[in-house]
């Protein structure tokens, strides 16, 4: 290789047909192309990714920030798959493809003709990665999938620190990253495997099961020894109100971390109390326990009490606002904004990929594309493959 060419990417030469929309494919999509995948995302003509337009009107059309967060390094084709041309014209990127993904209800492609079955004998070497709501059988089969419904109905909604707060929904979208990333890691599997055997295979994860898994400890701990474990409910951790913020503290991963806490907070060694001498004790008495803490956090500032903590190495930190997160000098030094080119709205600005490779670093090759601005290219490729076949 010659010194000035540019590195290969881990997925230079793999393509990939990207049939989905919202955040769970597209998050998984995204990464396959941040390195290297050719991803050819098919979106519907004149409508596109529902995202394009979830948020309502934007300065920027289609191309608002949360259809850009999640369609960087993709090329777009507007298809109409009812149109028999259309149609035609996907089966034939079917069979120079390596993957296709969709997210769409069980049954949806196959109603098209799109489903595995029809698909692999086309190209039996072709990797079908499919992300639901709820799995590909069972009673939910038909049931909407959605990040919070997943929330719901796996039980982690259920879960908080204090059974006296109301439930409510976490606001990021746990279930769709996670399976959409469960959704990455299987397709890297079944290309590995398809490096061996030379088959290709089905793939497929969903929200719901994304979110059983996120709770393996917790459901481990349920059906083996019938006991809730619930971190969040720890006696010695907690977010605490300071005069100008809060903290988070756990107070944990030590012989004694309470006589460590009370030393910090310059108040009396709770723990030579036999209401908190042990852990058990501790659970037990947590509300008024908490409530000390509370109280003593509530007479200073933010920075007086990490200083005192971490002087004591009690794991602690300051609670911030996403904006103060995207300003930390650390978000800067992991290198987890990147720049575009600016439009006429404004600047483009985007979350990097949180996997950083030394012989493969993250960019930009392509920016979040409009809708349907490769059709001519891409078509005309999958045009001249077949001429050349």
């Amino acid at each position: 290789m010659a010194p000035d060419s540019p590195r290969p990417l881990p997925l230079d030469g793999v393509r990939v047909l990207d049939f989905t929309q919202v955040m769970m494919g597209p998050c998984c999509t995204q990464m396959l192309g941040d390195y290297g995948a050719d991803v050819i995302k098919i979106e519907r003509a004149g409508a596109g990714d529902l995202s394009r337009w979830s948020v309502g009107e934007d300065p920027d059309g289609g191309n608002n920030p949360i259809f850009s967060s999640l369609n960087r390094n993709k090329r777009s084709v507007a298809l109409n798959l009812k149109s028999e041309q259309d149609r035609t014209a996907a089966l034939r990127l079917v069979e120079s493809a390596d993957v296709v993904v969709n997210n769409f209800r069980a049954g949806v492609m196959e109603r098209m003709g799109f489903g595995y079955e029809d698909l692999r004998r086309i190209n039996p070497r072709l990797i079908y990665a499919v992300g639901t709501g709820f799995g590909l059988e069972g009673p939910y089969v038909h049931k909407g999938g959605q990040d919070v419904l997943a929330q719901a109905m796996s039980g982690a909604m259920h879960r908080r620190a204090d059974p006296e707060l109301p439930l409510s929904i976490y606001p990021t979208t746990l279930a769709d990253y996670s399976a959409g990333m469960h959704l990455m890691q299987g397709i890297l599997l079944a290309l590995l495997q398809r490096a061996r055997t030379g088959e290709g295979q089905q793939v497929a994860v969903s929200l719901y099961n994304s979110m059983l898994a996120m709770q393996m400890q917790e459901a481990a701990m349920w059906m083996m020894r019938g006991r809730e474990l619930n971190w969040a409910a720890m006696p010695l951790s907690g977010v605490f109100e300071t005069t100008d913020g809060a903290v988070v503290m756990v107070g944990a991963f030590k012989e004694n971390p309470l006589r460590d806490i009370c030393r910090a907070l310059d108040i009396d060694d709770l723990s030579a109390d036999a209401r908190y001498a042990t852990l058990e004790q501790q659970k037990a008495h947590r509300p008024q326990l908490q409530a000390i803490l509370r109280n003593r956090f509530a007479g200073n500032t933010t920075a007086h009490w990490l200083e005192r903590l971490g002087g004591v190495d009690i794991l602690c930190a300051p609670v911030k606002r996403l904006e103060e997160a995207l300003d930390d000098p650390q978000t800067a030094c992991n290198r987890m904004i990147v720049d575009l080119a600016p439009t006429d709205a404004g600047p483009v600005r985007l979350v990097a990929s949180p996997i950083d490779m030394s012989a493969a670093p993250f960019a930009v090759r392509r920016a979040p594309p409009a809708l349907g601005e490769h059709n001519d290219e891409v078509l005309a490729e999958a045009s001249a493959g077949e001429h050349a076949a």
